[in-house]
């Protein structure tokens, strides 16, 4: 069942760029499942408070990364109906799906033998190590392209050793990979040096997709602080993120 958001009191004025982008395309909100939200109460109090700020849709990304959270759509089916049903009993207008931000390691090249979750039928969530790139990186990303998926990457601004070598950035678009930024990023809320890629990245257009990355209260508290920075939700407001371009494929 679909809902359809009403303009009234919900919608947070102080930040007005989640109304407009609509999708939130990053988050960990299905419960126990990694490590972002780990009960059904706390899910929904996260999808209800992102429904407050402005945002209609919510494509949950719990993590898939083998030797930690083996997650696939098996393990991950029962949890999401728990959410789905939870939100239609409390009648909170949101639309609720699932896909998952996929660890690039060793394990990643079996996965892709199988169908992916994906943000729309198209897009792959795929994060890397915040230690070193692995070295099929590249080739991964090829080979997703030639399966008819198209990689976006995870949080760039937060490989360190991309600060170095920010030419790179512009490798991974040549290549056809998408970019998403993480919003707290721009708030230094993980360290200067990493909102200063966060920042580079925008001034030279590089980004595509924006995402809360929510896996705690901590977040969502930082998230809602933003609205004091009018420098930044002025930069939010105007910078052409792509996240109300995703039609999202419903999920039964």
């Amino acid at each position: 069942m679909f809902f359809f958001r009403k303009k009234s009191e919900n919608v947070g004025t102080n930040l007005p760029f989640l109304a407009s982008i609509g999708t939130d395309i990053h988050s960990h909100l299905l419960p126990a499942v990694d490590d972002g939200s780990q009960d059904l109460d706390t899910s929904i109090e996260f999808i209800e408070a992102l429904h407050a700020l402005g945002i209609r849709n919510v494509i949950t990304t719990p993590h898939c990364m083998m030797d930690r959270y083996p997650n696939s759509v098996e393990t991950l089916s029962e949890p999401y109906q728990q959410v789905k049903n939870a939100l239609a009993e409390k009648n909170i207008p949101v639309h609720f799906h699932h896909a998952a931000e996929y660890y690039m390691d060793e394990f990643f090249e079996e996965l892709m033998k199988a169908p992916l979750m994906t943000l729309n039928g198209e897009l792959v969530l795929v994060e890397i190590s915040f230690m070193s790139a692995p070295p099929q990186l590249h080739q991964w990303l090829f080979e997703l392209s030639a399966q008819g998926y198209r990689p976006v990457l995870a949080h760039p601004e937060r490989y360190n050793y991309y600060h170095t070598q920010l030419e790179e950035y512009k490798v991974f678009k040549q290549r056809g990979c998408l970019l998403q930024v993480n919003l707290l990023s721009l708030t230094g809320y993980y360290g200067r040096h990493i909102q200063k890629a966060a920042e580079w990245l925008i001034e030279n257009k590089l980004i595509d997709f924006i995402g809360t990355d929510l896996h705690h209260s901590k977040h969502l508290q930082a998230i809602k602080a933003i609205g004091k920075d009018k420098k930044l939700v002025k930069l939010l407001d105007t910078y052409p993120f792509k996240n109300n371009t995703i039609q999202l494929v419903p999920q039964v």
